[in-house]
């Protein structure tokens, strides 16, 4: 198994994950408010504190070593480093919690601005449709990280009808589908390649 397919593989864990994961703890949590809260207050209701906080952890790990993997194939550093800046994010964001404040809104939001621009930045490594898609699913993601800046520096009705939590989810949840989408790319554009390369 090529290093393209175990970091396609990786990706498609990521994205299911977090958005089955995200789903279900919010399912859980009680009183939830989808629209007004933020995906982060899962990481301080007693409920679902660990599972969220663990969760987050965990995608920027695979973040991480779905990036370094492709960067084996492409040797592209910045595009590592975007990835790798992503991951840290994510991380820092899981291990200090949305109640430290100030330490936590920094790691997310550098985890929100990095993975959308490693989704721009994967575009110059594939081809096609996926390109587009890379593309499309990054600028959204960045779109609405200007949008929660704003709302959130004290202008929140440019958030519309689907909220601070709404905006946060379409920062993460296209990305996240595009991650998807990637790690299908990655794995069958390999497994394409052995099946060429068989002999016979």
């Amino acid at each position: 198994m090529g290093a393209q397919t175990i970091a396609g593989l990786l990706f498609v864990i990521l994205g299911a994950a977090f958005l089955t994961v995200t789903m279900l703890a919010a399912s859980i949590a009680p009183d939830y408010d989808f629209s007004g809260g933020a995906i982060s207050d899962l990481g301080v209701i007693d409920e679902t504190a660990v599972l969220f906080n663990v969760l987050l952890i965990a995608t920027g790990v695979l973040n991480a070593a779905g990036g370094y993997l492709l960067y084996t194939w492409h040797r592209r550093m910045w595009l590592l480093a975007l990835y790798l800046v992503g991951a840290a994010g994510a991380i820092g964001a899981g291990l200090l919690p949305l109640d430290t404040g100030g330490p936590h809104s920094l790691f997310a939001l550098v985890g929100f601005l990095f993975v959308n621009l490693e989704a721009i930045g994967t575009a110059f490594i594939v081809r096609g449709a996926m390109r587009a898609i890379s593309l499309i699913a990054g600028a959204v993601g960045l779109v609405f990280v200007v949008v929660m800046v704003i709302g959130d520096g004290g202008n929140p009705a440019i958030f519309g009808p689907i909220g601070h939590g709404g905006a946060e989810r379409m920062i993460v949840y296209p990305v996240m589908l595009w991650l998807l989408a990637l790690g299908g790319y990655f794995i069958g554009r390999d497994e394409a390649v052995a099946e060429v390369n068989q002999p016979g």
